[in-house]
């Protein structure tokens, strides 16, 4: 490690107030660089005559479905959301509606930003020949991890009505929520199935992930010790181990192409069981991280990803097409980009890509991280480009949506 990392750890140590909660920040920053691995590893295209399609390696290797268990991390950045929106909201002291207007508008910058950015670019690379079917790829692959948003933005904003749970009936007031999963799941896998309406399982999208936000909350009240999360981690393995082995759901809780259920969109009872589980390795884990995230040289990485979380979520997926899309654009396959994930060599190829992704979504962070700032307001100039944003990205979302 050469002097100049080590100078610059040393003063983002020195910058951190004794009270930060280094725990909480190291979940978010695990639970956020599980995003862009999950999707570059378990995300794949296929390449033919008319463009880039979307495929996943999954289809054809079902054994990397454990894989997914460990990737898909949602459960601790709701778990960590909730905690930490349990503590501002408490230490802002002004109106509710202030204060989730500030947390509203951290978010929506970011995704107003990327949209906009992509409405241009789909312009420009239509100009330039790009297929249409490789540009419909790209916008998808792009407002893919941008559901999230709008669904952590309405948890956000039943903050207050969570802590009033949390400080009536602790952590059992996440219960409720998994009970309404389950009776979902019912209803939609279960003997009733066929006479059940296909638009059920989207009554699944707040409680299945409201479930570990309200957890964190009543984690922040403390309301959940040692004790309650040892609970979590044993029942929630116990029900995930249950739904995989008796009632034959599916192994990957991400979403395979051609396969008629998923767990993830929306999420079934095994997601909220896998959050279960996941939430209480966190409870347990937190002051052993929290004594590790001491050392300067691991507590400045955790730093500068927390800075950037959402320029990072919601620009990943365009570090991967910033390499596929020219590469399909010279007509030649490229082993682990424009291949179908179906062979072995695909894993290994892929797998020496991860690094050239990530350095390009360094790339693209340094040039998008000023969309996580406030914008300025007030001038004529300043409205203008508010309002040219905007319309921006509406025409990508119309275009992304398969509206247009």
């Amino acid at each position: 490690m050469n002097g100049r990392t080590r100078r610059a750890a040393a003063r983002l140590e020195a910058a951190t107030p004794d009270h930060r909660d280094r725990a909480i920040d190291g979940l978010r920053a695990l639970a956020l660089l599980a995003v862009p691995a999950g999707h570059w590893m378990l995300g794949g295209f296929r390449l033919d005559a008319d463009g880039l399609h979307n495929a996943s390696p999954l289809a054809a290797f079902g054994g990397l479905a454990p894989l997914s268990w460990v990737l898909q991390m949602l459960g601790i950045f709701f778990l960590v959301g909730g905690y930490a929106s349990a503590l501002s909201y408490r230490r802002h002291g002004s109106p509710p509606g202030a204060w989730l207007r500030g947390r509203l508008a951290r978010l929506g910058r970011p995704v107003l930003g990327v949209t906009a950015v992509w409405a241009v670019l789909l312009l420009a690379l239509a100009r330039l020949g790009v297929p249409g079917d490789t540009l419909r790829t790209a916008s998808t692959l792009v407002i893919q991890p941008l559901w999230f948003v709008g669904v952590y933005a309405v948890v956000t904003a039943l903050t207050p009505v969570c802590l009033l749970l949390a400080r009536k009936w602790g952590g059992w007031a996440a219960l409720p929520l998994l009970g309404a999963v389950a009776a979902v799941d019912f209803l939609r896998y279960g003997p009733f199935a066929e006479a059940m309406p296909s638009w059920l399982g989207v009554l699944n999208i707040l409680p299945g992930w409201l479930f570990a936000y309200q957890v964190g909350v009543s984690w922040a009240e403390g309301r959940i010790g040692r004790r309650g999360a040892r609970l979590l981690l044993v029942g929630g393995g116990v029900l995930f181990a249950v739904l995989l082995l008796v009632f034959h759901y599916p192994a990957s809780v991400v979403g395979v192409p051609g396969e008629a259920r998923t767990n993830s969109h929306p999420p079934s009872l095994l997601v909220v069981g896998l959050a279960a589980t996941q939430s209480g390795a966190a409870v347990l884990l937190r002051d052993r991280l929290g004594r590790l995230l001491r050392r300067p040289l691991l507590w400045a990485p955790v730093v500068v990803v927390n800075r950037c979380a959402m320029t990072i979520l919601c620009w990943h997926q365009s570090a991967m097409l910033a390499a596929a899309v020219p590469a399909s654009m010279a007509g030649t396959a490229v082993s682990g980009l424009t291949t179908g994930p179906d062979t072995a060599l695909w894993i290994v190829a892929r797998t020496a890509w991860l690094p050239v992704f990530a350095g390009l979504l360094v790339l693209l962070v340094r040039c998008a991280r000023r969309f996580e700032s406030p914008w300025t307001a007030g001038t004529r100039a300043a409205n203008a480009r508010r309002v040219l944003a905007g319309l921006l990205a509406a025409g990508f979302a119309v275009f992304a949506l398969g509206l247009a």
